[in-house]
């Protein structure tokens, strides 16, 4: 995201033992994002979300570098929702939107279900945190070289979102250095995603009280689409919106349609 440089603050929770990173950009009413399992990208989705809503992004315990093993704090899926919420009244941040993505989505959701009073509204993109077997994930994704994410990711691999989120690394050097990070980011989400992706979110969801839109790929190779709809199922107060031609990561594979649903439903 070009423009506005971004603010870097750190809040100490989970009585001080994990230092949380949360960057920060744009003006405007705050907005949190929780980003997916890969890590935080400020894409174009966000620069433009950024014109009007100041964004709140942690970095997942674990991934920030000033704390790499934060991750080892945090036992369970209920310590990472306690964390979180420690972190959002150190900001300040009281009765505003949410935005996540994939894993999240599932935190999103983790934590309106605990705190139905946290947010303003509730937005998830291709959610993770349910399962069932007769719409299983394709799991590939942990174990695929990055060559083939693109594939998994994306209904069209060639998609100009998609093209500018695995553009090649400027050196060697760098290369290793993402490829190390993006190793060690994964798998500091994955200790909440593996081997049961729901931790029992699927018995927790009725308690989410604040209006939710659910947005997801049609095309979605990771989590079946048929999830977009148990989650619209299990929320009172939603809406789902199925995207055509894309895959897992509607705010880059169908950027405008995205932003547009999600600036309407804000406002």
């Amino acid at each position: 995201m070009s423009g506005a440089a971004v603010d870097h603050r750190v809040v100490s929770v989970w009585d001080n033992k994990i230092r949380m990173q949360v960057q920060v950009r744009g003006s405007g009413p705050p907005l949190l994002y929780l980003h997916p399992a890969g890590g935080l990208q400020w894409d174009r989705f966000l620069g433009e979300m950024a014109r009007n809503y100041t964004i709140y992004a942690p970095l997942f315990p674990g991934t920030n570098p000033v704390d790499s093993f934060a991750i080892h704090q945090l036992d369970d899926i209920f310590d990472v929702v306690l964390a979180y919420e420690e972190a959002l009244r150190a900001l300040d941040i009281v009765n505003a939107p949410v935005i996540g993505q994939s894993f999240g989505g599932m935190l999103a959701a983790e934590l309106a279900s605990s705190f139905p009073n946290l947010f303003s509204q509730i937005t998830l993109l291709d959610p993770a945190g349910l399962w069932n077997t007769a719409n299983p994930w394709n799991l590939d994704f942990m174990w695929a070289p990055p060559e083939q994410l693109p594939k998994l990711l994306f209904s069209d691999p060639t998609n100009e979102g998609a093209v500018a989120m695995f553009a090649p690394p400027t050196s060697p050097e760098a290369g290793i250095d993402a490829a190390v990070a993006a190793i060690w980011t994964f798998g500091c989400v994955a200790k909440f995603l593996w081997p049961i992706p729901d931790r029992g979110l699927s018995r927790r969801l009725h308690r989410i009280l604040k209006p939710t839109m659910i947005v997801w790929g049609a095309e979605d190779q990771l989590i079946p689409v048929a999830y977009a709809h148990e989650f619209g199922r299990r929320i009172a107060n939603s809406r789902v919106e199925i995207l055509p031609n894309c895959g897992h990561i509607p705010q880059v594979e169908q950027m405008e349609k995205t932003l547009s649903l999600v600036r309407s439903f804000l406002a």
